[in-house]
């Protein structure tokens, strides 16, 4: 998310820099370029107007002129306006009531309604430790009834039962009795969706609304709509109470532009972010962590959030035992570090949250692919124990029965093995000059071979 706008900003920023002193001159010449990267980032105009108009007012102004370093000051001050546009703090649920406190959540249909009620029931159960049930009113979409009930099964959740054949508030009536008799934390309400906004619509999700009284009402919302994100949530929000946005697909839209909109157009804030298609993908919505990987800042705070809560800490230390006591790295420890990687959202995921990531050459993030990795997962998987363990034994035979297995070319089979004894030979240094002689092997790397080399590239894809 927000490539485009980044790529463009970071290099407004890198000239700003640079600059000795802010003149009137070159601050109206960079405010063109932010101009011209928010618009064509996909952000409504009356936001890109008002956030320029207000960075200019700043820029000319004592705050820059009397700075030691007025490009460094300037480059803040978009910072601290991104910011202000997109709410300036989290805002998290409000479930402060009697239990059940319940969730509607609204929007169009395709825009990830059902799977973003999967996924907050999911965090609310794994990081605030809340009892959660979900139940689907979307009765002119079976499937997606049959959607949500999949998914509670596979995220340990409560869902009460529904069927197309019912009445939608009745449904969450009976949904609500079930949630207080089961002494259930938060009731998570699924509506149906409509291809564009219409009367019926409105008035079905205004009578579940009167129903139910929700604590919150969140507005969900697909990110790749761009500018028709913005509108059709100004819509919702004359129609509802809406408490906030769940902006889906973030991982798909490399603009940016409805995450910048939505906001001062509703005046409700952004509370969640769907960036990816597993349960686990959402993460709360922090401005200010947002406006500095715009910036090409990086997220490093989120980042060591996302390692706390999802690294396999005994496994990491099990590993840090082997490569300490000389013991060999081997096939499956290689395929532990890849399932720790994709389970914090890959390669690409990790990459959005370092700083300077935007300034890397769009050839070498193309090179970042998930699904590379997920083959490599399913090459060490098609082999025995014994091959993981012991990779020189794998030769002709056994590489025709492992590329057969996983679906992949023999030559991918060689690639692995490749990357592996790389990889391995990282692991040995490590044990003999510590993690210093590591990177000064490691120095100067990335930029001839990539980030990691690829799937196809020379250079192991981590370490």
């Amino acid at each position: 998310m927000f490539e485009n706008l980044s790529e463009r900003l970071t290099r407004v920023v890198k000239n700003l820099r640079g600059q000795g002193r802010i003149t009137e001159e070159n601050v109206r010449d960079t405010m063109r370029e932010v101009r011209m990267a928010l618009l064509e980032a996909d952000v409504a105009l009356p936001v890109v107007r008002e956030l320029v108009q207000r960075v200019q007012a700043r820029a000319v102004g004592q705050e820059v002129s009397t700075s030691l370093s007025p490009g460094q000051v300037l480059v803040k001050i978009v910072r601290d306006e991104l910011v202000e546009v997109m709410g300036a703090a989290n805002e998290d649920l409000d479930l402060r009531q009697q239990p059940p406190a319940v969730v509607l959540l609204a929007g169009l249909q395709g825009s990830g309604k059902t799977t973003s009620t999967a996924k907050l029931a999911r965090f609310l159960k794994e990081r605030r430790q809340k009892r959660a049930m979900v139940v689907s009113c979307d009765v002119y979409r079976p499937a997606a009834i049959d959607q949500l009930q999949r998914l509670a099964e596979e995220i340990g959740v409560a869902c009460h039962p529904s069927s197309a054949s019912e009445d939608p508030v009745a449904i969450a009536r009976g949904a609500l009795e079930a949630a207080r008799r089961q002494a259930v934390d938060v009731l998570l309400v699924d509506t149906a969706g409509r291809l564009h906004v219409d009367g019926e619509m409105m008035a079905e999700i205004r009578h579940l609304h009167e129903a139910l009284q929700p604590t919150e009402t969140l507005f969900v919302v697909d990110a790749m709509t761009g500018q028709d994100a913005a509108t059709t949530a100004r819509a919702f929000h004359e129609a509802l109470p809406l408490t906030g946005v769940i902006l889906t697909k973030t991982d798909g839209d490399a603009r940016g532009g409805a995450a910048l909109s939505i906001r001062r157009v509703t005046g409700k804030p952004i509370k969640f972010l769907g960036v990816g298609e597993r349960t686990a993908a959402l993460e709360p919505f922090y401005p200010d962590r947002i406006a500095s990987r715009i910036l090409g800042m990086g997220d490093v705070l989120s980042l060591v959030e996302e390692v706390e809560r999802k690294v396999d800490r005994e496994k990491a230390q099990q590993l840090a035992d082997k490569v300490a006591t000389g013991k060999r790295f081997d096939l499956s420890d290689f395929r532990d570090q890849i399932d720790q990687m994709l389970s914090m959202g890959g390669l690409g995921g990790l990459l959005d949250k370092l700083p300077g990531a935007s300034g890397i050459p769009k050839a070498m993030k193309s090179q970042v692919n998930d699904g590379e990795l997920r083959r490599l997962v399913a090459i060490i998987n098609s082999m025995t124990l014994q091959e993981r363990q012991y990779p020189d034994i794998i030769k002709g035979s056994r590489k025709r029965r492992i590329a057969a297995g996983a679906g992949v070319q023999i030559q991918d089979v060689n690639r692995l093995l490749k990357q592996f004894s790389q990889t391995q030979k990282m692991m040995k240094k490590m044990k003999k000059g510590g993690m210093a002689k590591l990177m000064r092997g490691l120095r100067g790397r990335l930029p001839s071979g990539g980030l990691g080399g690829g799937f196809g590239g020379g250079n192991p894809p981590f370490h």
